[in-house]
C-alpha cells in the first residue's frame, strides 16, 4: 500500500471527524514545506459576491489557519483562493482576468497553490474552460462540498495535479467545522442554503441548489458559542430566509426561529437577509414589531414595479400586493428602514413598465435601493427572451431611477437629524483621522470622533449632520 492509499484507508467515514483528520494530514505537509522554505506558508482568500460567500470564506480561512497557513495579501500569498460569484456574467470575466495574472506568478513559484470555489464553479462550461485553458489551477470545487475543503486539499497535495470535485446538488449539511471570523463582535450565521424560487433572471437556484434548512438546535448552539466568544450582533443568512424551516422534519417558521434567537444572552442585535416578499408573513411582522433585539431594517427586493414584468420574472406577487405589504410593514413598525433591489431593462420592459417602478419607489419611499441594469445570465430563462431592451434606453432609465432613489433616501435619512441613536462601532474611518464608523439599528452609517480601542462597543451618538446616506455625529 502506498502512502496515498494508506492515508485514505485510515480516514474516518463520518463528518466532521473526517475533515479534522485531513486537516492534520495537510498540517504535516505544510509544516514540512515551511521548514524547507525557512518561513511560514501564507494564504489569501478573495471573496466575490454576497454575504453567503463571505461566510463560506470565513470557513475556508478557519480551515487554512488550522492547517498552519498564515494570512497575508494576495500578491505575496503561497496559496490564493477565489471564492467566486456568478450572479452576473462580468463576475466570471473578472475571475479569468485575475487567473491570467496568477499564471505568471506560479511559473516563478512552483510551490504556489491556486484554488477556485463558489457559485461560478457550478457551471459546467466554466469547469471545462478551466480544464482546457487554466491547467495551472490546483483545486476546483463548488458550493455544495465546501465542507470537504481539507480533504480536497490533502488530495491535491498528494497528487500534484488539478483536482476537480463538483457536486450537482446535496442535502448534506456538515456542522462544527473551523471558522475564522472577520469581526470579533459580529458574525453571519447560515440558517439555510439554496433557493426554490427560480426567478427567470437568476442563476442562484442552479448553482446553490434547492432549499435546505439547518436544524434550529444547530443554529442556536452556534449563536450561543458566538455570544460566549464576544459576538453581540448576528446576521441570519439565507437566499430566502422567509421560507426557513419548511423542509425540516419538524417544520418551524422563520419567525419562530427569531424568537428562539432572541432568548440567547449576550446577543444584542439580530439582522437577517434576504426576504422574499411572497413569503413575508404577518407573524414575522409581529415578531419584528415586538422585538427589542431585531434591527429596524428590512431588505425587501422589489425588482420591478410592473405586475406584467414581475410575472415574466416569476416573482409570484403583483405591484399591488407588494405595495400592500410595504404599507403594512410601515404601519406596524413606523421606525423601520426599508431597502430594496431593482432591475432596470428586464426583457420586454417598456417605458410604461418603468414608470410603474418609479411609482412604487415614490410610494414606498425607500431608505436605500440597490439598482442594476439587467444583464443576460446564460442558463436562465430570461437570457433567451425576446425584446431585450437597448443599452441606450437602459442608461436613461437607470439614471432616472437612481436620481429618484437618492432623493428618497436623502429625505428618509434626514428625518433622524438631531436625534441621539445607539451605534455599534465597527471600524476606524479610513478617510478622516481620529474618526470611527458605526452602524445604527436601521443600518445607517455614522462617522464620529473615536478611538480604535472602542471598536465593538455600543455608544449613543448625536446625529449632527446628514450627508445624504450617512451622518456625521458626536458621542453623547
Amino acid at each position: 500500500m502506498n502512502l496515498n492509499s494508506e492515508i485514505w484507508a485510515k480516514a474516518p467515514e463520518t463528518e466532521p471527524e473526517r475533515q479534522y483528520y485531513f486537516i492534520e494530514v495537510c498540517k504535516k505537509q505544510v509544516a514540512e514545506e515551511s521548514a524547507r522554505l525557512g518561513r511560514p506558508l501564507t494564504f489569501c482568500v478573495t471573496t466575490f459576491g454576497c454575504q453567503m460567500n463571505a461566510r463560506d470564506s470565513e470557513k475556508l480561512t478557519g480551515i487554512l489557519e488550522k492547517i498552519g497557513y498564515k494570512p497575508t495579501e494576495e500578491d505575496t500569498a503561497d496559496f490564493v483562493i477565489y471564492n467566486t460569484c456568478t450572479v452576473r456574467e462580468n463576475a466570471n470575466l473578472k475571475v479569468y482576468g485575475h487567473l491570467g495574472l496568477l499564471k505568471h506568478r506560479k511559473k516563478s513559484n512552483p510551490h504556489m497553490k491556486i484554488a477556485l470555489c463558489g457559485c461560478m464553479m457550478q457551471e459546467p462550461e466554466v469547469v471545462e474552460k478551466l480544464k482546457q485553458s487554466y491547467r495551472f489551477v490546483d483545486l476546483v470545487f463548488g458550493t455544495h462540498n465546501i465542507f470537504k475543503f481539507a480533504e480536497l486539499l490533502a488530495e491535491s497535495m498528494q497528487n500534484g495535479s488539478m483536482i476537480v470535485d463538483i457536486w450537482k446538488d446535496t442535502q448534506e449539511i456538515v456542522e462544527e467545522l473551523p471558522i475564522e471570523r472577520k469581526y470579533a463582535f459580529k458574525s453571519g450565521v447560515n440558517i439555510m442554503f439554496g433557493c426554490n424560487n427560480f426567478c427567470s433572471y437568476c442563476i442562484v437556484p442552479y448553482v446553490r441548489g434547492r432549499e435546505r434548512s439547518r436544524k434550529p438546535e444547530d443554529i442556536i448552539r452556534e449563536i450561543e458559542k458566538l455570544a460566549a466568544d464576544g459576538v453581540t450582533e448576528v446576521m441570519l443568512l439565507g437566499q430566502n430566509v422567509n421560507s426557513y424551516g419548511k423542509n425540516l422534519e419538524n417544520p418551524m417558521t422563520f419567525a419562530q426561529l427569531l424568537r428562539e434567537v432572541e432568548k440567547i444572552d449576550g446577543i444584542r442585535r439580530i439582522r437577517f437577509m434576504t426576504s422574499h416578499p411572497k413569503d413575508l408573513s404577518d407573524e414575522l411582522i409581529r415578531v419584528m414589531k415586538e422585538s427589542k433585539k431585531i434591527c429596524r431594517h428590512l431588505h425587501l427586493p422589489l425588482q420591478s414595479g410592473s405586475s406584467r414584468i414581475l410575472k415574466a420574472m416569476n416573482r409570484k406577487y403583483t405591484k399591488e400586493q407588494y405595495l400592500e405589504l410595504a404599507e403594512k410593514i410601515r404601519r406596524e413598525i413606523p421606525d423601520i428602514s426599508l431597502t430594496t433591489d431593482i432591475i432596470v431593462g428586464f426583457p420586454g420592459e417598456t417605458d410604461e413598465d418603468f414608470e410603474e417602478t418609479l411609482d412604487v419607489v415614490r410610494k414606498v419611499h425607500y431608505d436605500n435601493a440597490y439598482t442594476f441594469i439587467y444583464s443576460k445570465r446564460t442558463g436562465t430563462p430570461a437570457a433567451a427572451m425576446e425584446n431585450q431592451v437597448p443599452d441606450a434606453d437602459n442608461k436613461v432609465r437607470f439614471d432616472k431611477l437612481l436620481a429618484l432613489v437618492q432623493s428618497c433616501a436623502r429625505e428618509q435619512t434626514a428625518r433622524y437629524t438631531g436625534t441621539v441613536q445607539e451605534v455599534l462601532i465597527e471600524e476606524v474611518n479610513d478617510h478622516k483621522p481620529g474618526y470611527v464608523t458605526g452602524r445604527m439599528s436601521n443600518n445607517l452609517l455614522v462617522h464620529f470622533p473615536g478611538e480604535a480601542s472602542r471598536i465593538g462597543q455600543y455608544v449613543n451618538v448625536s446625529l449632527d449632520e446628514c450627508k445624504g446616506f450617512y451622518f456625521m455625529g458626536t458621542v453623547v
